[in-house]
């Protein structure tokens, strides 16, 4: 058990969760297992109690606690989920430095409710935090794009974009997502705007499998100079944070065009690729010790159902824009440098959207 490539993830993956604690010793229950919180979603279902769910792989954000206040503003009973999925892992894919802050994410949950329950809105009431035993319980599944297990997938909308890059990842979000939903049955879920093509997998999967849960997407939450929300920015430091701010800023250029009254894709994405290539080529231009280094995985322009791309935007359905660069490790620090979480030497992928909106008539 556990010898091929994409199973020793897995099998890694069982030793880094937190073990459970008490939950009385928190202001919602803690659920390991999954016929105790069933228990709990009977008895609220039974009082006529609505629930909605936020699922999270945990290192909570703001993003993730807006998600929270707009599930709590629109149900009694708000469930979070925090689970480091292993099947969303390719086999190259490094599992173990996903960032797990379990303390951190608590006080921030319980801060949260203190503020919930202050107002006029529903609260968090439970936290599911099982073990990969509890989701995957029989097989342990494989990374491998080949590998066995029981697995959910969506096609073609999977293979682009992200897919392209990551043949695993959303064969794993959609199963996850299918034992999560199916284990809470949430009246609603809520995911963010900033994993766009993930909200138009789950939207999917939820229609083509008849699934009784509405799916709500929240805003991509932002810092101040425009840098989407996420779990992995922790990784960035202070030289490649500055310099990742290309994604927005060539996304922005693009929109920027589309409501100038462009609609064909070279002239909407001329201005994206000039951006990273002027910003490559200056960071190219320094010192080892100054510079950042970066790869465009993608820049899309692509139509909202079908995340196929477009030759020219239909103003009556508008567009997903959307792009991905990969970060490199830095070539060389200085000391008292600093360079976020790993000390620079992992490699982060940055993604972000823009909704191109329709034009009305």
């Amino acid at each position: 058990m556990f010898r091929r490539a994409g199973q020793l993830q897995f099998a890694s993956s069982l030793f880094r969760y937190p073990a459970a604690a008490p939950s009385r010793h928190y202001s919602f229950e803690v659920f390991r297992d999954v016929p105790p919180l069933r228990q709990l979603r009977r008895d609220l279902l039974l009082s006529k109690r609505t629930v909605g769910l936020v699922p999270t792989m945990g290192a909570l954000h703001d993003g993730h606690l807006s998600l929270i206040r707009q599930a709590a503003s629109e149900n009694t009973d708000v469930f979070v989920s925090i689970f480091v999925n292993p099947t969303q892992f390719g086999v190259n894919e490094d599992l173990s430095s996903y960032p797990r802050t379990w303390d951190a994410d608590i006080a921030k949950l319980e801060q949260l409710n203190d503020e919930l329950k202050s107002g006029n809105s529903g609260s968090i009431t439970a936290i599911l935090a099982p073990t990969p035993k509890t989701m995957y319980p029989t097989l342990p599944p494989s990374s491998e794009i080949n590998g066995d297990g029981s697995f959910v997938t969506i096609t073609p909308l999977a293979k682009k974009l992200e897919g392209a890059s990551r043949p695993v990842f959303f064969r794993g979000v959609a199963t996850v997502c299918m034992k999560l939903f199916n284990i809470v049955g949430a009246e609603r879920v809520y995911f963010g705007q900033k994993d766009v093509q993930q909200t138009v997998v789950i939207k999917r999967m939820v229609k083509d499998f008849h699934l009784d849960t509405e799916v709500k997407i929240g805003p991509t939450m932002r810092e101040v100079d425009g840098l989407a929300l996420s779990s992995r920015n922790v990784y960035l430091g202070a030289r490649r944070r500055k310099v990742g701010l290309v994604l927005f800023s060539a996304l922005k250029a693009a929109e920027s065009a589309y409501q100038s009254g462009k609609l064909a894709r070279s002239d909407i994405l001329g201005p994206s690729n000039d951006i990273t290539r002027d910003v490559l080529s200056q960071q190219q231009s320094l010192s080892p010790a100054e510079r950042v280094t970066f790869e465009v995985d993608y820049i899309s322009l692509a139509d909202p159902d079908t995340l196929e791309e477009v030759e020219t935007i239909d103003p009556a359905k508008g567009a997903i824009l959307s792009g991905a660069i990969k970060m490199a490790p830095l070539e060389k620090t200085n000391a008292g440098e600093d360079c976020g979480l790993g000390d620079g030497k992992v490699a982060v992928r940055l993604i972000d959207n823009l909704i191109l909106k329709p034009v009305s008539e």
